[in-house]
């Protein structure tokens, strides 16, 4: 007797612009903590590629492709371009220092990051309004900086502008490879085709 075939899954990708307050999973281990299932209803099966913390927001990609996501997080050579707002004006020397490699702490451990490419935005940067929680109630200037690394450890970013003195306020991911979060809104999402 012939055996019935396994209907396929058909292979599904999101981009998704991930809100502040949003744990980039599905489940949560404490129920007061907001994830994903609660900003969209993905279909089963859906997960996130990579990671975006509960206090940045941007773009996020999603998968049923199992196989895709976990190419895709092995491959270190896909950009990701973050939009960094920062309390102080950093100078030249220290825009070098990002670029070139700065030592943050990754579990109890001194990890020197890659370089990658930092720039100041001198352009109004062309995000949604959000007062960030650290700038009410302070009155020092902040700018905005481009970041772009080809990797992602653990808060990477926010222990990069750290190391030298800067807090980060906001941070918003706005490219992922060639996928743009372009003028998408917090919470919004649209299928894709696969992106590479």
């Amino acid at each position: 007797m012939k055996e019935s075939a396994v209907p396929e899954t058909k292979s599904l990708y999101y981009a998704l612009y991930k809100p502040v307050g949003v744990l980039s999973q599905m489940k949560a281990e404490h129920s007061w903590k907001k994830t994903l299932r609660e900003v969209c209803d993905f279909p089963e099966g859906v997960q996130a590629m990579g990671r975006l913390d509960e206090d940045s927001e941007g773009l996020l990609l999603l998968t049923n492709d199992r196989v895709f996501n976990h190419e895709t997080i092995q491959v270190k050579t896909i950009e990701k371009e973050y939009w960094v707002q920062v309390v102080g004006v950093p100078g030249d020397e220290h825009v070098q220092q990002w670029c070139s490699g700065v030592p943050i702490q990754l579990r109890g451990i001194t990890y020197f990051t890659r370089p990658c490419n930092v720039h100041l935005l001198t352009e109004p940067v062309q995000v949604v309004p959000r007062v960030p929680h650290l700038l009410k109630h302070q009155k020092k200037a902040s700018v905005w900086l481009s970041v772009t690394l080809t990797e992602g450890k653990n808060r990477q970013v926010r222990k990069m502008m750290a190391a030298l003195g800067f807090p980060v306020v906001r941070l918003v991911r706005v490219r992922i490879g060639n996928l743009l979060l372009g003028n998408m809104q917090p919470g919004e999402l649209r299928q894709i085709e696969k992106p590479w």
